[in-house]
């Protein structure tokens, strides 16, 4: 069961994991495979992710657990359109994207994972467009797997998702989604064009780029009535980067929100001093 299988007393997270918890943990994975004790053996693995730091790899190397976790995921598929999802349902595969994360966290199976092409299986969710918290949830957990693995800064897995045509759902989701999935798409929208690819893919086709810039000045419009300091720093740092580009710099000085200009974040100016050097680079930078 990977290298949580120690002796009692190793230490994992600031909790000791004893050759117990490590038998209980292989216990829940052989119940995956009983139709009647899978969902609550889903819900106790994703509850205890974070007792084994190898479970990622346990889950990825386990005969069939995988083509389990895959099934939990297609079988939904008809419950997204026309929307007929429950929230029982939405919170039994969200248990499996939080297992599914765990593979795509850990450096030994992260791109197994996405020469697998699994990261695929979730776009459906994203193109979800309900705010049912059902959905919303749905759309956040699959995120949280994407996020897992742009996190690292790799090429290979930036160029992934430029091929397969993610950035329009994250895109939709920055635009329109709740405000953690906001973050998070604006998380991973920020990871793809600190990449070179990335970033040339956004910044080469003049149509593209202009409706980035506009979903980040819907982004920024949208906080007026709720800021978020998180969301304005990830919003900012995409225009910082963005900024290096001539045709972008030259759209930004014309029609960037002046709300990043006037005094309508200035509580969170404020409150913030990362926040105040980020939108000081970004008008020196525009100047």
């Amino acid at each position: 069961m990977g290298a949580a299988g120690g002796h009692a007393g190793s230490n994992v997270g600031g909790q000791t994991m004893t050759d117990g918890d490590s038998e209980a943990l292989y216990q829940l994975m052989v119940e995956l495979f009983s139709a009647t004790n899978r969902e609550q053996a889903l819900a106790e693995l994703s509850r205890r992710r974070d007792q084994n730091p190898d479970l990622g790899v346990a889950l990825w190397n386990a005969y069939g657990v995988m083509t389990i976790l895959y099934q939990e995921i297609i079988a939904i598929y008809p419950l997204l359109n026309p929307p007929a999802l429950t929230m029982p349902v939405s919170n039994r595969v969200c248990n499996s994207l939080a297992l599914l994360q765990l593979v795509a966290t850990h450096e030994q199976t992260r791109m197994q994972l996405l020469k697998a092409n699994v990261p695929q299986l979730l776009y459906p969710f994203l193109s979800t467009t309900s705010k049912a918290k059902q959905y919303d949830n749905l759309r956040l957990t699959s995120l949280g797997v994407i996020g897992a693995l742009v996190k690292y800064d790799s090429h290979e897995v930036i160029s992934f998702f430029v091929a397969t045509e993610f950035l329009p759902l994250c895109l939709k989701i920055m635009d329109i989604g709740s405000e953690l999935c906001k973050v998070v798409a604006t998380f991973i929208f920020q990871k793809i064009i600190l990449d070179d690819g990335g970033f040339h893919y956004v910044t080469s086709h003049p149509k593209r780029l202009h409706t980035v810039l506009v979903i980040l000045n819907n982004v920024v419009n949208q906080m007026v009535a709720m800021p978020s300091g998180r969301l304005l720093k990830s919003v900012t740092k995409c225009l910082i980067r963005l900024a290096d580009n001539q045709k972008a710099k030259e759209e930004m000085r014309e029609g960037m929100s002046e709300h990043l200009r006037d005094s309508t974040f200035a509580h969170v100016l404020a409150e913030d001093v990362s926040y105040r050097r980020l939108i000081y680079q970004l008008l020196v930078k525009l100047a």
